[in-house]
């Protein structure tokens, strides 16, 4: 059973998540949290294993309670909540932990999916959010490929750009032609080669030094 909890100070932003996740067989939502003090306590209480929070919050913003929810152990998966106008705030939760962004008026079946995702260990960015997310953190500083990079495998490269246009583990071994562990072994060693650790700080980075263009993005 996954274990969610849910910080946002809307309240009908926290119950309609909450049904949505609690519609599902194999998620429970185990705490609601008003703003970030709120959401160390009960994650504390609760050690939940994916937290889904709002950035923008009262007391003690997303951000900060990211940093220091990455302290606990074991530490949760934290999937960040955003709107359009918050790319400075998207930034921040990648560097303070998050695996993945959703928009808040993200398809139910995608926030549901990116919880799943995020309790295996993965990462999911809303696509209506990644190319924005890259472009301006990757694309606009651009640097030359590093020694690292230069130790990624043939197949390595061909999983990072199926996992740079947003395909889970399951897809990227349909489009490859390869068992689901072995995409596995593959990306857990482009994390490791790139000195990353997050799938989405490793699309950034391909982006970052060239190894993936949107020229190459269907």
């Amino acid at each position: 059973m996954i274990e969610v909890v849910i910080a946002d100070d809307q309240q009908p932003t926290r119950d309609g998540l909450r049904q949505l996740l609690s519609a599902e067989a194999d998620i429970t939502v185990t705490g609601l949290a008003t703003d970030g003090r709120d959401l160390l306590a009960i994650a504390r209480r609760h050690r939940p294993c994916v937290v889904l929070t709002d950035l923008r919050m009262p007391r003690m913003d997303g951000i900060a309670a990211i940093r220091e929810l990455t302290t606990l152990d074991p530490v949760p998966a934290i999937v960040a909540l955003t709107t359009f106008d918050t790319d400075e705030y998207l930034y921040g939760a990648l560097q303070a932990g998050a695996v993945g962004f959703l928009l808040k008026d993200s398809d139910p079946d995608l926030l549901v999916n990116a919880v799943r995702v995020a309790a295996r260990g993965q990462g999911l960015i809303d696509p209506q959010v990644t190319r924005r997310l890259v472009h301006r953190f990757a694309d606009t500083s651009p640097r030359p490929p590093t020694p690292a990079a230069e130790t990624l495998t043939a197949r390595e490269k061909d999983v990072l750009r199926l996992v740079a246009r947003g395909l889970g583990n399951a897809e990227i071994a349909e489009e490859l032609t390869i068992t689901y562990g072995t995409v596995k072994i593959h990306v857990a060693r482009i994390l490791a080669k790139l000195n990353v650790e997050t799938r989405v700080q490793a699309v950034i980075y391909a982006h970052r030094h060239g190894l993936v263009t949107w020229a190459s993005q269907p």
